[in-house]
């Protein structure tokens, strides 16, 4: 696969298929190429973009240059984007809409963007500082299950997947819900966010994460708001695509 380099040197894993406008896909927390919903996007719109799709850094074939900052997650977008001919559409998902709304704000070469369920407001000082306990011990698993509860897993559930292989890739990418946590945290200055955007929301989803997905169009000068009846947080591809190629091309 190839490689583009973020602007500290680090390696940034990215695929590409399908031709048409350039389209960059942003994941959000334990996801990535190989673990994700993104290769199923990606090919859904392949008949009407470039898609390309990345491992956020820490990931899959992407490095991990220490120290981390939010900032570093734009710039590993601003280098795909650049990879990708210079400016894209870009979709971003969860914790994922941080960095395309911050790297949007920071004047990247985005033509329009589409933010699926951005978690604003869901985090907690509570949870930063157990995550960053636990990720400090060596606990990667029980970072994951932490997460997993935070985001509403409930524990037999919870305890039934830590019996299997997904688990146990989840726990070798932990260290990044750290970063996931931090992006969130990271002020956003909504104001200079100028390019055309929507924030998209799952009509069955639960309803802080619709109240997210409101709050985050408010904040944004001439965001549109679309809700996806029926959807969930784990949205169907084949129903978000048709949306983001009337949002995106």
């Amino acid at each position: 696969m190839p490689t583009t380099t973020s602007a500290d040197g680090t390696a940034i894993g990215y695929e590409s298929i399908g031709s048409g406008p350039a389209l960059v896909l942003v994941d959000g927390a334990c996801c990535f190429r190989a673990a994700g919903p993104m290769r199923p996007l990606a090919s859904a719109l392949s008949q009407h973009f470039a898609v390309h799709t990345y491992d956020r850094r820490g990931r899959g074939e992407s490095g991990d240059t220490q120290p981390y900052a939010p900032a570093r997650e734009v710039e590993d977008l601003q280098a795909v984007i650049a990879a990708a001919g210079g400016a894209a559409s870009v979709y971003t998902m969860s914790s994922g809409g941080a960095i395309g709304l911050a790297a949007a704000a920071q004047g990247a070469e985005i033509r329009a963007l589409a933010v699926y369920e951005p978690p604003f407001g869901s985090d907690s000082p509570e949870y930063t500082a157990e995550l960053a306990r636990l990720l400090a011990a060596g606990a990667h698993g029980d970072a994951v299950a932490l997460f997993m509860a935070k985001v509403g897993m409930p524990p037999p559930a919870i305890a039934g997947f830590r019996t299997t292989p997904g688990f146990r890739v989840l726990e070798g990418i932990a260290p990044t819900l750290a970063y996931d946590d931090a992006v969130l945290r990271e002020p956003i200055d909504w104001a200079a966010v100028r390019v055309p955007c929507t924030v998209v929301a799952g009509g069955a989803s639960p309803e802080f994460l619709q109240h997210a997905a409101r709050t985050t169009a408010e904040r944004i000068p001439g965001a549109a708001l679309e809700v996806l009846d029926g959807q969930t947080h784990d949205v169907d591809p084949a129903v978000l695509a048709p949306l983001l190629i009337k949002l995106l091309s």
